[in-house]
């Protein structure tokens, strides 16, 4: 697995100033709370900021950065994207790093190669370049220096969407 902790990664959108203590409402695009906990680092308009506080709220996340402790300067950051650095778990898929990798099912067939990622309640689906699905659940192995993906598909899978 890559050394994720140097590069950034978007993980959300600032929407709007929440209040006039300068709480901040944000849409956060990762699953990973850690980017919204007492003093976790973001990248916001190119400077990094720390959270004080943060809480959920109606679906999104309403942050206290250090440094924004008015409305005026909260209203300044509205529509920012928010970045962050890698995180580092072994256990976690990163999509960045399947994109572009062969996948190839049980029997050993290349069944072709991940163009995207589409977000689905059941599991997450690899779209292929031949416009094939395949959950992400199916998954057995990944070797992302190789860039292969291993999987266990049901039969007819493939050809169900033929």
């Amino acid at each position: 697995m890559t050394e994720r902790t140097e590069e950034l990664f978007e993980v959300g959108r600032i929407q709007r100033a929440h209040g006039i203590r300068g709480e901040l409402t944000v849409f956060f695009t990762t699953n990973r709370s850690e980017r919204w906990d007492l003093g976790a680092k973001l990248m916001i308009a190119g400077e990094w900021r720390t959270v004080s506080a943060s809480r959920p709220h109606q679906g999104k996340v309403l942050l206290q950065l250090d440094g924004v402790s008015d409305r005026t300067t909260a209203e300044h950051l509205a529509g920012q994207v928010v970045y962050a650095t890698g995180i580092e778990d072994p256990e976690a898929l990163w999509v960045d790093e399947i994109i572009g990798s062969a996948v190839i099912d049980q029997s050993g067939t290349e069944r072709g190669v991940v163009a995207e990622v589409l977000e689905n309640p059941a599991s997450d689906l690899m779209v292929l370049e031949g416009g094939a699905l395949v959950p992400l659940a199916f998954v057995t192995s990944i070797d992302a220096s190789a860039h292969v993906i291993r999987v266990e598909v049901p039969e007819g899978l493939f050809e169900e969407q033929a």
